[in-house]
């Protein structure tokens, strides 16, 4: 897993809003916007903690009365970890390619209900490459990555002898599907932004033996706000508490929380650029490693761009910071197509 310098992201933070403030620049002078696209539907794709309830970011406001998303992404996350405790022993190197369908529809002026169906699976990727060629290009190859070269695919992770999480090649399998509502109660006006109230119970529909799934429920709850700052930009905000239950691989597991804050600039009615922070805590603790205990700090960049009036596109990465020495996944590339019936 790759190490970042808080230089480094200061630098890379710098470039961003640069790049962006030269974009407000360059555009042309044009009327407000109506509205934006939101930001995007990241969540935490480390495989281990995959397995949990992940409240993706969203916007504040609902979808119209009778009005139906039918969202399908696929989203290929790259990881990589070799650490060597007294107690912990980690090998992983693989991508998941998480493939979702997302409903979404909306029940009145204010509330829309969602569901979420994901397929999983677990093999050696095409991420590997690229991130090899940019690591040795700036920071250097990430040690877990060197001491893994020559290593096609790998996925265990045991404590003291016994094996905790571990899978093979080519795994394939329904993940935990996820039921949700969204109520608006503040629309974005003059000085109020967007509020709505999220709720969200994850429904385990995985093979928890296979580590598709946790094998018990969970329960979410939080807040999504959202405020146009400009003609051009508009502002997102998210903030969830999740419960999960049970017991995963015999290990007693904790509340988390995740949030996301993300800035939205229109370049025109059909296109919009994105960048987002996404931070999740961990549900385990006291195991012994990060890759278990810590948490995920990660910046997600891309951009939406509506192909017709009811057909939207988005393309988002997302990155790995390690503010926090966490358990983030390295690198995830994700691609979604959603289209909405009704007005």
């Amino acid at each position: 897993m790759r190490i970042v310098s808080y230089g480094r992201v200061k630098e890379a933070a710098s470039l961003a809003l640069a790049g962006l403030v030269a974009m407000l620049i360059v555009a042309q002078r044009t009327e407000a916007f109506a509205e934006g696209f939101g930001p995007f539907p990241v969540r935490n794709f480390q495989p281990i903690q995959l397995l949990f309830l992940g409240m993706q970011g969203d916007r504040a406001t609902v979808i119209n009365k009778r009005a139906l998303d039918v969202r399908v992404e696929m989203a290929s996350t790259s990881t990589v970890f070799r650490e060597e405790t007294g107690r912990v022993s980690t090998m992983m190197k693989f991508e998941t390619l998480r493939s979702g369908l997302f409903f979404r529809y909306g029940l009145t002026e204010r509330l829309e209900v969602g569901l979420e169906v994901p397929v999983l699976y677990r093999y050696r990727g095409f991420l590997e490459g690229a991130i090899t060629a940019t690591e040795r290009a700036t920071t250097g190859v990430a040690p877990a990555r060197s001491a893994l070269k020559g290593t096609g695919f790998a996925y265990n992770l045991s404590q003291n002898g016994r094996t905790l999480f571990s899978g093979g090649e080519g795994e394939l399998g329904l993940g935990d599907m996820t039921l949700s509502g969204k109520y608006q109660f503040l629309f974005d006006q003059q000085a109020l932004p967007a509020v709505a109230l999220r709720m969200a119970v994850k429904v385990p529909s995985g093979d928890d033996r296979r580590f598709f799934g946790s094998g018990h429920a969970d329960v979410g709850m939080g807040l999504a706000v959202e405020k146009a700052v400009a003609a051009r930009w508009i502002v997102y905000g998210n903030l969830n508490g999740i419960l999960p239950t049970g017991k995963v691989a015999g290990k007693m597991l904790r509340p988390t929380i995740s949030a996301i804050a993300a800035v939205e600039y229109l370049w025109s009615p059909a296109v919009s650029l994105v960048a987002q922070f996404d931070y999740y805590s961990s549900p385990f603790k006291s195991v012994g490693t990060p890759v278990l205990d810590e948490g995920v700090t990660e910046v997600a960049a891309g951009f939406n761009y509506r192909l017709r009036n009811n057909l939207l596109w988005q393309v988002y990465g997302v990155e790995n910071l390690d503010f926090i020495r966490g358990s983030a996944a390295d690198f995830t590339l994700s691609t979604l197509v959603t289209y909405r019936f009704g007005t």
